[in-house]
């Protein structure tokens, strides 16, 4: 057996609060700011400053210890804040830990966040060249390898373009064909795949597949529960920064999304698997029929409203408010999603409101499954308000969704799409 990555007793703790902007100058101005009492000089016009500056120490991750065979693909799984993305950081070497010891054998290549490593001013070609080079290859070895690069990343159109003008979506494609197909011996991928279209993940997994097959050790960070059983060969569970379990995909993920059930019980406002910046929170979220009745169990075809309750966390409302619900599958599967911007609509959110959705004609068939929410801010995905993962679990019995006295197979047809037939003769 051949180890791949060892990883021994091994902690990140950050201190919440402190300054540490990445230069010396930034950090004196805060901290002469600080020392008079005066708000933050570098905050942008209309940014809140939380004096949030009491140096309380956070552990990202507490005593993880694992082993990696090569040629293994490893799923890590785990709520928002459990410390995936931190273990692969450090396993790329982004980060330094805290505590323990880790050995990596043989060439990493990592795509943890969407165009980390690219160079925003330099066309893809030259991107394509830049990463080639960071990864130990030689000009050759890039340029032999180059038109498959851009032939899976189908960018062709584009790659003497500079990649600041790129899609987030072009920019992962490329991003990921330039990490798989440069023959690293350990791949390393978080969730930054979610960007891409349904087509292209599809292609990504199928190519991480491949490169398991070549002998090369795969390590994937998902909340797609699905991909994780059908792609990796064993599974960690990391929660709140602590190693919980490993072992078959099958069982490890079962485990975990019996917490996810638990989790959905639990009041929306003290939720702690949250995201954002903290300007807003999502305080609850029920689903009610045609009559304004909450209810806990939806039959396929009602008629039923959503509703989320929020509260904005500054003395102001946000104009250019969105809200997002995702539909999806005990493991993880999105069905459909609803939001405000798929009719070009900005909401206004006050210090507390309701959201309505109305969704007619329910389109789920028979089975139990989750809703996401999110609330952010415009149109950039990094501006986050708040979000949280299985907001709310649904049971959804069937109804005679067609109005045909018939109900749909529920396990050949999860989502039920209205339609009809005719015949002719020829």
């Amino acid at each position: 057996m051949t180890l791949a990555i060892s990883v021994e007793n091994l902690s990140k703790s950050y201190r919440l609060g402190q300054i540490s902007t990445g230069t010396f100058t930034h950090d004196l101005a805060i901290w002469w700011a600080m020392i008079r009492g005066k708000p933050n000089p570098l905050l942008k016009i209309g940014e809140t400053d939380h004096g949030n500056r009491s140096g309380e120490e956070l552990w990202a991750l507490k005593d993880v210890s694992f082993t990696v065979e090569q040629g293994e693909v490893l799923g890590i799984i785990g709520r928002n804040g459990a410390g995936k993305s931190t273990l692969l950081k450090i396993l790329s070497r982004v980060t330094a830990p805290t505590n323990g010891r880790i050995r990596v054998r043989g060439l990493v290549a990592s795509l943890l966040e969407v165009g980390t490593g690219f160079h925003p001013e330099l066309t893809g070609r030259e991107n394509i060249y830049l990463n080639g080079t960071i990864l130990g290859m030689t000009k050759q070895e890039v340029a032999r390898k180059f038109d498959e690069i851009v032939d899976f990343a189908e960018v062709e159109k584009f790659i003497d373009t500079p990649v600041k003008r790129y899609s987030s979506g072009m920019y992962v494609r490329l991003a990921f064909a330039v990490a798989a197909h440069l023959e690293p011996e350990i791949l390393v991928v978080d969730e930054v795949l979610a960007v891409g279209d349904a087509e292209f993940q599809k292609k990504c997994l199928g190519k991480m597949g491949d490169v398991a097959k070549q002998g090369r050790t795969v390590l994937f960070v998902s909340h797609n529960m699905a991909a994780v059983t059908s792609l990796c060969s064993r599974v960690i569970h990391l929660d709140m920064g602590s190693f919980i379990n490993h072992g078959l995909p099958t069982e490890v993920v079962q485990h975990y999304l019996s917490g996810n059930v638990n989790n959905a019980s639990i009041n929306l406002a003290d939720r702690s698997d949250r995201v954002g910046n903290h300007l807003g929170c999502i305080t609850g979220i029920t689903i009610t029929d045609k009559n304004a009745t909450p209810i806990d169990t939806v039959i396929s075809g009602q008629d039923v409203t959503v509703c989320v309750e929020y509260k904005v966390l500054i003395g102001e409302a946000i104009e250019n408010g969105v809200c997002i619900l995702i539909f999806k599958t005990q493991l993880g599967q999105p069905l459909f999603s609803c939001s405000t911007r798929l009719f070009n609509e900005y909401l206004r959110l006050t210090s507390l409101g309701r959201l309505f959705c109305r969704i007619p004609r329910f389109p789920l068939n028979q089975g139990n499954y989750y809703i996401d929410v999110m609330l952010k801010k415009g149109t950039d995905s990094r501006d986050i308000l708040d979000s949280i993962e299985n907001a709310m679990q649904i049971s959804v019995i069937a109804g005679d969704f067609f109005d045909t006295g018939r109900v749909a197979n529920s396990v050949s047809s999860p989502t039920l799409v209205e339609h009809s037939w005719s015949s002719d003769e020829i």
